[in-house]
């Protein structure tokens, strides 16, 4: 039985690319797997062009991937491509497609000539745990535009669910600053029920047909096996997995970093900052490094030897957080389905917030500065604004107590806009201009 086909808003972003572009670049959309990037450049395809021609490199024969070793005969080329796929491309109405193009580096490399020939479009995707392995010794094309695709975030969750005006009435009560009132419980509750279903398509589409999240934590075990797998492939160790593994634990731990040591021993100068690159290049991961000095332009005083891990959806997360326990002994989706979750479950919020955040375009940074000899504050989040910041507080519950974010504000109140208070309450205005926010708003910041 065929998946649904849902509707993702990166697909807006490749109609403007088309637009803009007019043949003068390719476009490399690129994310972690699963997520759904070859169903939706296939479904552009289909819609915004004569005809396609998509090229598998996870399927592609020998003889297929030999076609790009040579580019002296562009026209050999083309029309064994149209002979071997059975398609007529048209030019300048049709779009080759580099499907998983990190398996085939020559395709790639190839781009750059065949952007310059000028008869086709050209879209790849791919992910970029193995593009950086693959890659050595061929020339990235610089007629490449990439941009990155995540899982689906809430509102496209709920269009897979048939609503359409959830979140435009959000976005609505947000920017006239008014609380939701009675309807404040069910978005909590459409908001809860996406925490355990999660982003991923496959997930989602097993939620729609059998409404059973037994069944969809079945389907998100096997994405998370598959991610694991994929890091053994980089890294036959098996440190790179347990590094995956192993960010639920470490959020839980609530240190201020992730310490890598306490999951895979000492590591080797430049291996540790090796690997984190590569959880990074995975979309699979989310890194939020630690801002030595909270201002604008946090990307050049980020520190990289401190940082936090997330897991690019939290339905995935949830699932990880009880990995060795079975569906049924999952306490996260009895207490998150009733609306109890206890306060120290409350780094399941949090990466839904660093995961929303992300999807809305924003880098991940946080800060700590020293409370006592002891004991030290955190910010959990910090946005650039303008030419200011907006710190983020994330709390699961007992909300009246944000001692970190009263620290920060008093040290740093020349530099901020706005300051946030995340939690799981209706929207209200709180003392010395605090803005308190449900999570179902977060993207909106």
């Amino acid at each position: 039985m065929a998946e649904f086909i849902f509707k993702r808003k990166i697909y807006d972003r490749l109609l403007r690319w088309k637009q803009e572009s007019d043949g003068k670049s390719a476009l490399m959309v690129q994310g972690a797997r699963r997520i759904g990037k070859s169903t939706v450049v296939e479904e552009f395809a289909k819609n915004e062009y004569s005809s396609y021609l998509i090229i598998d490199f996870n399927k592609a024969s020998a003889a297929v991937k030999a076609l790009f070793d040579d580019l002296m005969n562009l026209d050999f080329i083309f029309l064994q491509l149209q002979t071997i796929y059975n398609v007529v491309l048209e030019k300048r109405k049709s779009v080759i497609i580099f499907d998983e193009v990190q398996k085939c580096p020559n395709a790639r490399q190839a781009v750059k000539y065949l952007v310059q020939d000028g008869r086709y479009d050209y879209i790849e995707t791919g992910s970029l745990i193995s593009i950086r392995q693959n890659t050595k010794g061929i020339t990235i094309p610089s007629e490449e535009e990439r941009i990155d695709m995540y899982p689906m975030d809430f509102e496209e969750f709920r269009w897979a669910l048939g609503d359409t005006a959830s979140v435009p009435l959000i976005r609505t009560f947000y920017e006239k600053r008014m609380p939701l009132g009675a309807a404040h419980r069910a978005k909590e509750r459409d908001l809860r029920l996406y925490m355990l279903v999660g982003g991923m398509p496959q997930a989602v589409d097993e939620y729609i047909r059998t409404n059973n999240l037994a069944k969809v934590d079945e389907v998100k075990r096997r994405i998370i096996k598959l991610y694991s797998d994929d890091f053994l492939k980089i890294d036959a160790t098996g440190r790179l997995s347990r590094l995956f593994m192993a960010i639920p634990s470490q959020l839980s731990k609530k240190a201020t970093r992730y310490y890598t040591n306490a999951v895979v021993g000492e590591l080797e100068d430049g291996t540790e900052a090796e690997m984190i690159a590569s959880l990074e290049d995975s979309k699979a991961v989310l890194v939020s490094y630690h801002s030595d000095d909270p201002n604008v332009g946090m990307s050049l005083t980020q520190d990289i030897s401190r940082y936090k891990l997330f897991v690019s959806d939290t339905g995935l997360f949830v699932t990880m957080v009880f990995w060795d326990r079975d569906f049924a002994e999952n306490v996260i989706y009895q207490k998150l389905l009733a609306d109890k979750l206890e306060a120290n479950m409350g780094y399941v919020y949090e990466n839904l917030v660093a995961q929303m955040l992300v999807a809305a375009g924003n880098k991940l940074f946080y800060y700590t500065f020293e409370k006592d000899e002891k004991h030290s504050y955190e910010v959990d989040f910090l946005l650039s604004r303008g030419n200011k910041i907006c710190p983020i507080e994330v709390k699961s519950s007992g909300y009246r107590a944000h001692a970190s974010l009263d620290a920060f504000r008093a040290k740093y109140r020349s530099r901020i806009k706005n300051s946030y208070l995340v939690y799981a309450k209706d929207f209200q205005l709180g003392g010395n201009e605090l803005i308190c926010l449900p999570f179902y708003m977060v993207s909106m910041i």
